[in-house]
């Protein structure tokens, strides 16, 4: 059975990745956190796509709690096959860098970051052993352009950017693609404190885009017609950044 990891799957970017992956025919394991609510609805959307999937309730930034459920996880399913990675968990606390505390820096860098390393690390063996893997990368505007206020977010999601073109590199003779995805302005729970009729005035396509637009672009880095496509950023931005 081919299935697809998302984390970060309960919501917004993540539970339109989750429906439209169940589209292309995968089995989806829907990592959340702690909104076993939201993440249980995601759960109903993909089985009314015809496919099925289970949660897996683990915070990325725990490396203890990811091996533990996770890991088990890989361990009991031998049956079945993450073909698709996509590492979507991420948050942001936003401040100036002068007055940043250290616990905004950390919880940022180890969710969007460590998370990355902790949850791909456990995945890749089985990839590599099956000589087959999509591993999408969900970054930001932020970690390309770098934003006021978001010191940490910027750093956190450059690092992922960097760490998605040096291991699409190590693993490209296994058959394995790494790219990531840089969504810009997107209408989810993240962008709902920001001024929108204001900052669409910034992006020349005037409107946020839809979390749909989005998974559109992951959809099409996990088929087979992106075999050759590897170590890539994808902007999904209606060209504020490029």
């Amino acid at each position: 059975m081919k299935c697809a990891l998302v984390t970060g799957g309960s919501r917004g970017i993540g539970r339109a990745i989750c429906v439209e992956l169940a589209r292309q025919g995968y089995y989806l394991l829907i990592n959340y956190k702690s909104n076993q609510t939201e993440a249980e609805q995601t759960l109903n959307l993909v089985q009314m796509e015809g496919e099925s999937g289970e949660l897996l309730p683990f915070d990325v930034a725990d490396k203890e709690a990811t091996r533990q459920v996770l890991g088990t996880w890989l361990t009991n399913n031998t049956d079945k096959t993450i073909e698709v990675l996509v590492n979507n968990a991420g948050i942001r606390n936003d401040a100036l860098f002068g007055w940043m505390e250290d616990e905004q820096w950390s919880s940022v860098v180890d969710t969007n970051l460590n998370g990355f390393f902790y949850t791909t690390r456990l995945v890749l063996g089985q990839m590599q052993e099956k000589r087959y893997g999509r591993i999408i990368n969900v970054v930001s505007l932020s970690g390309l352009k770098g934003l006021p206020g978001q010191t940490n977010y910027s750093a956190a999601k450059a690092g992922v950017i960097g760490a998605t073109k040096a291991l699409a590199q190590e693993v490209a003779r296994s058959g394995i693609t790494v790219n990531a995805i840089a969504p810009g302005f997107i209408k989810t729970d993240m962008t709902e404190g920001m001024d929108e009729k204001e900052l669409r005035n910034l992006v020349p396509a005037r409107r946020f885009g839809k979390p749909e637009e989005v998974a559109y672009a992951v959809a099409f880095l996990a088929s087979d017609k992106a075999a050759y496509i590897t170590g890539q950023v994808l902007s999904v931005n209606g060209g504020l950044y490029s």
